[in-house]
């Protein structure tokens, strides 16, 4: 047992393996990435940095003084008062309530506010609602207050919204059809971005998040990139942040194209790169936990990548440490040993910008 490190599995299993394994683990890892994204590896210097940081003895874990960095948030005001299946504890609060217990109990750098369903689709409808309580709240608020949600282009599909749905079409071998499909969606999926942007910046907006972009595909970052930058045609002086779905674009749609540049398969470091072009302030890397892997594969993994997406970008890249993504174990309450120790390797070794 003196050898054995007491670590997680993508899962949140909580076990000893031994520390030969969990060196194995982190060469496995970041061959993985490198091979798949076609970036350096890490060095054996960086691959025994992430293994000192696994191998604390420490419940938590953190960085150095002087290397903390911004924490921007997905939502996180609504783990006070949504419930467990949400990842939240439930407590009677109200939205207001929850920004400033957030902001000023738990010192939150941003904050925000998202509807409770977290996709723009939903909003429209009852954006002057939203954008009452954006300002109200805004009003009370010192930290940099964002309103976020997804683009989620899968809500414009029947039978939730009026497309023809292109994963009904494709098993099917209507390709055209379901290509068609998924340029229409996009195109409704912009406009009520931009529709919701604009009414939210008449109220005094401070920054906007579109989170996990992609989740539909490369049609869905598309409508995000072009969301991205018509709002900043328009009002160039509203921060966004727009954060992605996973370590590549899925290429759904196959050919859709922003810019010259193919969508489908970008990877982070490419990715940062066409977010950049759109006119996007900050990059939110995601990077898909495999849950039958160790924490020490699935950050090795992480670090490999968000090191060539840091390197590679000229705006603030935000790896995302929530659930199931850059090496936190797929939980709904993630564990903080995980949590505490895949943000320090991220900050220190991958040189992200912020969580």
């Amino acid at each position: 047992m003196a050898t054995d490190i007491l670590s997680r599995m993508g899962d949140g299993e909580r076990l000893w393996m031994p520390a030969e394994e969990i060196r194995e683990d982190i060469q496995d890892g970041t061959a993985d990435a490198a091979t798949k994204g076609g970036v350096p590896a890490l060095t054996e210097a960086e691959q025994e940095q992430l293994f000192a940081i696994l191998a604390e003895p420490a419940r938590m874990v953190s960085v150095h003084p002087g290397e903390e960095v911004i924490v921007s948030d997905d939502g996180c005001t609504m783990s006070f008062y949504s419930g467990e299946d949400g990842g939240g504890v439930g407590t009677p609060m109200s939205r207001l309530q929850a920004v400033l217990t957030y902001e000023r109990a738990c010192g939150a750098d941003t904050t925000s506010l998202g509807h409770s369903d977290y996709s723009y689709k939903p909003v429209k409808p009852i954006i002057n609602y939203e954008a009452n309580e954006y300002y109200n709240i805004s009003q009370h608020t010192t930290a940099p207050f964002f309103y976020g949600a997804q683009p989620n282009m899968g809500l414009y599909f029947q039978p939730d919204g009026p497309c023809p749905n292109a994963a009904e079409l494709m098993p099917l071998g209507q390709i055209d059809a379901a290509r068609q499909s998924q340029e229409q969606a996009a195109a409704y999926l912009r406009d009520d971005l931009v529709f919701v942007a604009k009414k939210l910046a008449a109220v005094g907006l401070e920054g906007l998040n579109f989170d996990t972009s992609g989740s539909a595909g490369d049609a869905d970052f598309l409508a995000a990139l072009e969301a991205v930058a018509q709002i900043k045609a328009e009002i160039p002086d509203l921060p966004i942040l727009m954060g992605a779905a996973g370590e590549f674009v899925i290429g759904m749609h196959g050919e859709v194209a922003y810019k010259g540049t193919r969508l489908a398969g970008l990877y982070p470091q490419d990715q940062v790169k066409i977010v950049e072009q759109a006119g996007a302030d900050i990059y939110g890397m995601a990077v898909n936990t495999t849950t039958t892997a160790s924490v020490a594969w699935n950050l090795s993994r992480a670090v490999t990548f968000l090191k060539a997406a840091t390197s590679a970008a000229s705006i603030p890249v935000h790896a995302n440490v929530g659930m199931g993504v850059c090496g936190v174990p797929m939980m709904t309450q993630p564990p903080i040993d995980s949590v505490t120790r895949v943000s320090k390797a991220l900050v220190q070794i991958g040189k992200a910008d912020g969580l």
